[in-house]
């Protein structure tokens, strides 16, 4: 009796062709969404940071600004004071500030736009900032360029924007060497106004160098008497010569 050897093997192809077929119909996997941007875990990555990121969570502003990029298009520009930098500020200075006065001194550090390297070179001065108004003198931050190097001024701080910590689509980060100090903060205080001239005391009534009222009145009234009396006196000579 003869066995037909060819049909093992057909078969075996047919299970290869089917199996192949199956594998290749397969979907490729879904790619993993990306996480969330936070801007502490970015700095806390990079590290010396330590001063700038507690202050990004006791105001809140680090909460704000992942909100931002997380739920809108809009971009960001953060600059990084090191902690090196937080450190060679006056001592207490910190301690002095109110909650709303950090607020702003954090909000200062952040553009409402990202901004690559390349495009220091080509924006207008001053620059908008979180902290609010920049053309009324009160949080100006002017950026310069010469050749590669990026410098910042304040009106009180020049700080030089020394390396990029982290930059995408959306958001920018880059070390600065000093803190940047508000105008409106930290700026020379407007001089007290002038003294006026001491106005002399006026005088009390009953002061030596002054008459009394009461004199003023009794002078008067003699006088007055005197005028009638003399009046009185002229009528009747002039009565008594008529009768002569």
């Amino acid at each position: 009796m003869k066995f037909n050897t060819s049909f093992p093997l057909t078969f075996s192809l047919l299970l290869l062709i089917q199996c192949t077929t199956t594998t290749l119909a397969q979907p490729a996997a879904a790619p993993a969404p990306a996480a969330p941007t936070n801007v502490t875990k970015i700095l806390e990555k990079a590290g010396q940071y330590t001063t700038l990121i507690r202050l990004l969570k006791i105001t809140q502003v680090g909460d704000q600004i992942n909100t931002q990029l997380n739920n809108s298009n809009q971009g960001m520009t953060i600059f990084a004071p090191t902690d090196n930098a937080f450190s060679a500020l006056k001592s207490g200075t910190l301690n002095s500030l109110t909650d709303q006065e950090k607020v702003e001194l954090i909000q200062f550090h952040v553009l409402p736009t990202v901004l690559s390297t390349s495009q220091f070179q080509t924006v207008s001065n001053p620059l908008r900032t979180q902290a609010g108004n920049s053309a009324g003198g009160q949080f100006p931050l002017n950026v310069t360029t010469s050749g590669n190097s990026v410098n910042i001024t304040t009106g009180v701080t020049n700080a030089t924007v020394a390396n990029t910590v982290y930059t995408d689509s959306t958001l920018a980060v880059y070390q600065v060497d000093n803190v940047l100090l508000p105008l409106a903060m930290f700026g020379p205080k407007a001089p007290a106004p002038a003294p006026g001239v001491a106005k002399k005391p006026k005088k009390k009534s009953g002061d030596a160098d002054s008459p009394s009222s009461d004199d003023g009145t009794a002078d008067a009234s003699a006088s007055s008497g005197l005028t009638a009396k003399s009046l009185l006196v002229g009528i009747i000579s002039l009565v008594a010569g008529f009768c002569l």
